[in-house]
């Protein structure tokens, strides 16, 4: 019988992703870093802040364009604690904030991060009915495990917690078998607040051009796992049909293959 796993684009089995939020200034000089090293990020932004000048927000003028190649995603319309917030209030300010972020970013936003971490089980039902895919939390595990719940996203690390320590462990993963991500967050004006920005430029310089991680956005990682979960297998495990728009990578039997979409991949005819 084949052994047949998941595998990300290009049969990796490693994934980098990075969340930060409230778009202040220093998102520029973040994006920045990012680009520099081949690293994507999400950020989570707050529509109805940028319009009064004491939050400190950037431009909305410069939002486009400064994530290009990022992800824009919810992080509610104007920061409250939403568990403390009505429930009618909590979807008042996703909608408002997908809306606005939506006519900036050109596409559809999906991806969210609790303001303040805050949040209960019913929350996050209905930021589903929303139309949020993902949620992050501030919980931070240390630890490179998928996520049980896209809607109660654990990440590995805040940026100042044991950051570069994390990432050594990170690239030092090599058992295939697994599929491993880590996940960093925080908010960049907190490294001009530390005076340390030597310390993302570092974990990107480390963490950029290996190739068996792949870089993406939070909603990258969800919109590929979720087409991946779409493939048809036959019942003797010998070929599968891709029914999505998207290519899809598998490993069968340690060698790595690509089922491009609406197409059929035979293994006992490739491997």
């Amino acid at each position: 019988m084949d052994t047949i796993y998941k595998c990300f684009p290009g049969g990796r089995h490693k994934v980098l992703t990075m969340s930060y939020d409230d778009g202040k200034p220093e998102d520029e000089r973040l994006v920045q870093i990012f680009r520099d090293n081949g690293i994507k990020g999400t950020f989570h932004l707050n529509a109805g802040l940028y319009e009064d000048s004491q939050y400190g927000r950037l431009p909305l003028s410069r939002v486009r364009s400064l994530y290009e190649g990022m992800e824009i995603a919810c992080h509610t319309y104007t920061h409250p604690t939403i568990e403390r917030c009505p429930m009618s209030q909590v979807i008042a300010q996703t909608l408002e904030d997908r809306k606005a972020l939506e006519k900036i970013a050109g596409y559809t936003v999906r991806g969210m991060s609790y303001p303040n971490g805050s949040y209960t089980k019913e929350i996050a039902k209905a930021m589903r009915m929303c139309g949020i895919e993902y949620a992050r939390t501030v919980i931070s595990t240390h630890d490179f495990a998928m996520p049980e719940d896209f809607m109660e996203w654990k990440a590995t690390c805040h940026h100042n917690q044991n950051l570069m320590e994390d990432g050594r462990r990170f690239l030092d993963l090599h058992k295939t078998q697994y599929l491993y991500m880590m996940y960093v967050w925080g908010h960049s004006y907190e490294f001009t607040n530390h005076d340390n920005w030597e310390l993302i430029e570092e974990f990107c310089r480390m963490m950029g051009g290996h190739e068996d991680i792949w870089y993406a956005t939070n909603i990258e990682i969800v919109d590929y796992l979720k087409a991946w979960d779409e493939l048809q297998f036959s019942a003797d495990g010998s070929f599968c049909y891709n029914p999505t728009a998207t290519e899809l990578w598998v490993e069968v039997n340690k060698k790595h293959f690509s089922v491009q979409p609406g197409t059929t991949l035979v293994f006992n005819e490739k491997a």
